[in-house]
């Protein structure tokens, strides 16, 4: 098992649409971690020159993270929502793809990588199949118990548990309004009622940015930590300039489906604000609707039309180079764990 032999329990998290690099990967990796590229949003033409270009930068074993694709949702569900857009921006087609899936998937089958990991879903027992036929790890991302229970049953080798304090979208198999009024469920309550239905490995992702944050999370039962927000200031992320300048500062962050069709974590702006409670479930076509008013919004560096995805804690993110930030985390993490152990707990 690839967490196993971790030098140190830090997962590099695929943030698609940007941050995510072969460098930022690499980095991760060379300091111990373990890097996975974001293929979500990719072809898999460009999915297979990202790989390339990490294997040439490094011999140790990484990962590729994969969107697994829903349903088309019926235009009559979004048309409204379009038209109220349409009044202030630019608006793009709302148009529905699954993400070259099926190009992927033999993608990995003919040039496997030492772990393939799935967000949005979880793909079949067949899928999984042909991924451990040759020799990839099958990572899961799951958000509550009964997830996990889907994952472990079609055959996932290691499950990653996403609490509700992660930046950027959520990982639920299946994704609705309906659940908006749902308080999904934080890191530390996600983490107990995931090991207690499993003994499949955990990697813990949400909120985590400092070394007090990852040893809590081993404490709870975690084999590792994956960390997204905490590096998307690192000088290796593709993390663009609006996005960078936003983070650290004291804005809060708040769930949203205004940006996407599909609930996400991001930093507070106007145009959520407006438009999130008339918002539908309707991924992938709301992101490509909204991709040109984003788009103009990160040239022009206006931040209240862009999507900023970010965790709770990213007033604590540094501009350290990736290495060097895992390098200090895995120091704190020791430290923490060490001060915990050293409290004197009294005998009941």
């Amino acid at each position: 098992m690839i967490i196993d032999g971790l030098n140190v329990p830090i997962v590099l998290a695929p943030m698609a649409g940007g941050p995510s690099t072969p460098e930022l990967t690499v980095a991760v990796t060379e300091a111990g971690g373990f890097g996975v590229l974001a293929a979500g949003y990719l072809s898999a033409a460009d999915t297979a020159a990202r790989i390339t270009t990490t294997r040439l930068a490094t011999a140790a074993p990484f990962g590729v993270n994969l969107f697994v694709p829903g349903p088309a949702t019926p235009p009559a569900a979004f048309a409204d929502y379009l038209a109220e857009l349409a009044r202030d921006h630019t608006v793009g087609a709302a148009t529905y793809d699954t993400d070259d899936w099926d190009a992927k998937l033999d993608l990995l089958v003919a040039e496997p990588v030492a772990v393939v990991s799935f967000t949005f879903g979880c793909p079949s027992a067949a899928e999984i199949d042909r991924l451990h036929a040759v020799g990839s790890e099958i990572w899961v991302t799951v958000t509550s118990p009964s997830e996990a229970h889907i994952a472990v049953e079609r055959g996932a080798d290691v499950l990653i548990a996403q609490g509700a304090e992660a930046g950027g979208h959520r990982a639920t198999f299946v994704d609705r309004v309906e659940d908006d009024a749902t308080d999904p469920l934080g890191l530390l309550a996600l983490l107990q009622l995931v090991t207690a239905v499993t003994d499949r490995p955990v990697v813990a992702t949400g909120g985590i940015s400092t070394g007090a944050g990852i040893a809590a999370a081993l404490a709870a039962g975690a084999a590792a930590v994956q960390l997204g927000t905490v590096f998307l200031r690192c000088p290796e992320a593709g993390t663009n300039a609006t996005h960078r300048g936003a983070l650290g500062a004291a804005t809060p962050t708040m769930l949203t489906r205004a940006f996407t069709g599909r609930r996400a974590r991001g930093l507070r702006n106007q145009f959520m604000i407006e438009h999130s409670a008339t918002a539908p479930a309707a991924y992938p076509e709301i992101h490509y609707a909204t991709a040109p008013l984003r788009a103009e919004a990160r040239t022009t560096g206006n931040h209240d039309d862009v999507n900023m995805w970010a965790g709770q804690t990213h007033t604590l993110t540094t501009e350290l180079p990736a290495g060097e930030l895992v390098r200090t985390l895995a120091a704190d993490t020791k430290a923490a764990l060490k001060a915990a152990l050293s409290r004197r707990i009294q005998d009941c």
